[in-house]
């Protein structure tokens, strides 16, 4: 998502808008640089700080004063795909395991009949890098993500032409011969890890079909997050998945990760807006703002909030110039924005600093490791002592790097 539309306020950008950047890059990622372009909404202040934010997100630019601002993030890589992995495990390459993998390794689970790590797609798809970004990577595969939305819960949890009393009969005897060739393989984590989910998989037919009925939710509560909104489709959808989110919290899920935004399509799925940023992102910003909005307002009112992070993050941002002959911005892994807000954070504060046009972090400047770090503090976890030993190296989610950023932690 672009910092420029959003959270990152550049008035210099109006001023040079449609000029050439002087000494600027002659081509970018995807082709040649066209001029510069101010920020495609109007931004005001907003609450009790002040913040400049953009007409673009009206409701979650309510919720300025409650969120902490990291505007000099940067990232290794301008390819969605690496960069998503680089947000989510801390390296570009396949293979390392995801953020909620490292918490619910560390943490464990809560919740005895549901996963203690969920992942909710956009109801229009999946991210770029799809299952890398809830992936366990070399750690054991009990700690890999569930995938599950509204639209789309978890499948083939009932089994058809059977009795209840007669599955529960084979369950019984199905886990004693389990743990029976469990012990015949002691080590074997694949084993286990795969008997723990056939076990959690049994629990889960009763519970998942409770938490994904939204129709125990009241008319006020659905209004509020915009799921019912019969007029646009995709936000009454990721309505339903942020409510979803907020019961799978409720219910003691851990880990939960919600998407807006799907995989490669030109900007018409997500916010790669290359070529009619405007245009797409009017369309985007109607379905992400008043649903994720109504998210953190929820949890605040039922006292949720002050015991869970919430996390607003994005792989890079954009450029401050259009693309030649388009009307979008490219990919820039240089400075951009993510937030949270809740437990732990200090509320109201924006750190760091991009330059005068928005194209890089100068000031306070953070690689994504830093604010990965932060993440793992603020759940009580040690970054640099959160390790799992694979192929004789110790490995971490940020790697030898990572620093904190005391300046968000309350």
């Amino acid at each position: 998502m672009s910092q420029l539309e959003t959270w990152d306020y550049k008035p210099e950008l109006i001023k040079w808008d449609d000029k050439p950047l002087p000494g600027g890059p002659a081509v970018t990622f995807q082709g040649p640089a066209g001029n510069l372009a101010r920020p495609q909404y109007e931004f005001r202040p907003r609450g009790q700080t002040g913040k400049m934010v953009s007409d673009m997100i009206p409701h979650l630019a309510e919720l300025t004063d409650e969120i902490a601002f990291v505007h000099s993030l940067t990232s290794k890589s301008n390819t969605h795909g690496p960069a998503e992995n680089f947000l989510s495990t801390g390296f570009v390459l396949d293979g390392f395991p995801s953020l909620g993998s490292w918490v619910t390794y560390a943490l464990g689970c809560e919740s005895q009949e549901l996963p203690s790590y969920v992942a909710i797609p956009d109801p229009r798809g999946v991210p770029q890098n799809g299952s890398n970004n809830w992936g366990p990577g070399f750690l054991p595969a009990s700690f890999q993500g569930t995938t599950m939305s509204s639209k789309n819960p978890v499948r083939h949890l009932a089994a058809t032409g059977v009795s209840s009393k007669a599955d529960r009969a084979a369950r019984t005897l199905l886990q004693k011969m389990n743990a029976r060739h469990l012990e015949a393989n002691p080590g074997d984590n694949k084993l286990a890890a795969r008997i723990a989910s056939y076990e959690l998989a049994a629990k889960m037919q009763l519970s998942v079909p409770e938490i994904n009925d939204l129709s125990t939710e009241p008319a006020h509560i659905l209004k509020m997050y915009g799921a019912d909104d019969t007029q646009n489709a995709d936000k009454a959808a990721f309505a339903k998945n942020c409510i979803l989110a907020r019961r799978l919290i409720e219910k003691g899920v851990r880990f939960v990760q919600l998407f807006n935004g799907a995989y490669a399509s030109g900007g018409k799925l997500n916010w790669d807006g290359h070529n009619k940023l405007k245009e797409q992102y009017d369309v985007h910003a109607e379905i992400l703002d008043q649903p994720a909005a109504a998210l953190i307002r929820d949890l605040k009112q039922r006292g949720l909030l002050e015991d869970t992070l919430v996390v607003w993050c994005t792989e890079f941002g954009r450029m401050p110039f259009f693309q030649k002959g388009a009307q979008g911005r490219d990919h820039n892994p240089d400075g951009f924005t993510c937030w949270m807000t809740g437990a732990g954070v200090k509320p109201g504060v924006s750190h760091g600093v991009t330059d005068d046009l928005g194209q890089k972090a100068i000031e306070n400047v953070h690689p994504l490791y830093h604010f990965n770090a932060t993440i793992l503090r603020l759940l009580g976890l040690d970054y640099e002592r959160l390790s799992f030993e694979h192929n004789g190296i110790e490995r971490r989610l940020t790697n030898v790097e990572g620093e904190l950023i005391p300046e968000i932690i309350a």
